[in-house]
């Protein structure tokens, strides 16, 4: 599917499903306003004044008009409400109520701490969420930050043209976001703190205005305080657990500046699907089995650890290859042996190791799945 409409294919009665926000133009006559129709780019601002409209809400519109289509710099398209549309996010899992919360923080704004284990889909949700609404959508890793002026600038050390050195202050994404957010009220941003937990809490401490409702920063290059605009959300993703090193706890008032989301892996069913959709020619009972397995790791009680759709994954991408499409009695065992086994610690013959452990759970599970490792 292309990413952006043509004007050609907006027609009058063309219906698509859209996510509306209040038009920052105020004397527009029209409340409502969006960029994408059916997540696709359009190439002019949809406005509505259609009071079942709710900001943030996602709901299915139809093209009653487009104006000056001669015009690449001018004219709006105008739609109609026809009905609620849903929130479609793929490759991820959330419980039902977990969804709806999703959708009222999104709607009002409110900062999201994503909390699941490795490998769930908390950066492919944030991501969606951003393609989704017509954001955009600005990734920062927490675990580079070592001092709070990390989070927004770094510094760079070079020679001058005297040969002594000069230090530079670079602009991180997420500074970069905001002060764009600040000229530009009609667009949005969703920044995404990935591994906000692997930072120490000193340097954390200094978003805590930013995500309250202070809303500002302290500029480390203008030596200034900087205001965030309402356009830009935060979305926060944190791993916890005795599996995890080099992380920090976050206290409690922190974790009061967020909407605290648990994510899980998707039930085994929806997984195998999202695996065949990725993985065309690979034999459906191929994917059911290594689904199986990796399930029943992540039930196993006494593992130190987990495993990530991104071994589910690895595993198929090794299955489906030419190499490996001979014999699915000796190829299976030994992909997950460094697909599954390889993720843990010490190794799969050594009983004594998680990796061990976890052999014993592929032996087992295959076995009742009547695919004996020899």
């Amino acid at each position: 599917m292309p990413s952006k409409w043509t004007l050609d294919a907006l027609k009058p009665g063309t219906s698509a499903e859209a996510i509306f926000w209040p038009n920052p133009v105020e004397d527009s006559g029209y409340r409502w306003r969006a960029t994408h129709l059916d997540e696709r780019r359009t190439p002019k601002v949809v406005l509505s004044d259609d009071e079942r409209i709710v900001p943030g809400v996602p709901c299915v519109v139809k093209v009653k008009q487009v104006t000056k289509p001669e015009r690449e710099d001018r004219g709006i398209i105008l739609v109609e409400w026809v009905g609620a549309g849903t929130f479609k996010i793929e490759g991820v899992y959330l419980d039902p109520v977990v969804s709806k919360k999703l959708q009222v923080a999104l709607e009002c704004g409110l900062n999201i701490l994503l909390d699941g284990p490795q490998g769930c889909g908390k950066t492919v949700l944030a991501r969606s969420i951003a393609e989704s609404l017509g954001m955009r959508f600005v990734f920062f890793n927490c675990g580079a930050v070592v001092e709070a002026s990390d989070f927004l600038a770094t510094i760079q050390v070079r020679a001058s043209e005297s040969g002594s050195p000069v230090t530079d202050f670079i602009k991180t994404e997420v500074l970069e976001s905001i002060e764009e957010a600040n000229e530009h009220p009609e667009r949005r941003y969703l920044v995404f703190l990935d591994e906000l937990n692997r930072c120490q809490e000193t340097a954390r401490n200094a978003l805590m205005p930013a995500l309250d409702s202070t809303r500002r920063v302290f500029h480390p290059i203008e030596n200034r305080f900087l205001t965030i605009p309402p356009n830009v959300q935060f979305i926060a993703a944190v791993n916890r657990g005795r599996a995890f090193s080099a992380t920090f706890g976050i206290d409690a008032a922190q974790l009061d500046r967020f909407v605290p989301l648990q994510m899980t892996y998707l039930p085994p069913p929806e997984e195998e699907a999202l695996l065949a959709r990725r993985h065309e020619g690979l034999a459906k009972s191929t994917i059911a089995h290594v689904v199986a397995v990796a399930d029943a790791i992540r039930r196993a009680p006494d593992l130190g650890g987990t495993l990530s759709v991104r071994a589910t994954d690895e595993a198929c991408i090794f299955l489906r290859h030419r190499l490996f499409s001979n014999n699915l009695r000796t190829d299976l065992p030994e992909v997950l042996r460094s697909s599954f086994c390889g993720r843990f610690s010490g190794r799969w013959d050594d009983v004594s190791t998680d990796a061990g452990a976890v052999w014993a759970v592929v032996t087992r599970t295959l076995a009742e799945r009547k695919l004996p490792v020899d």
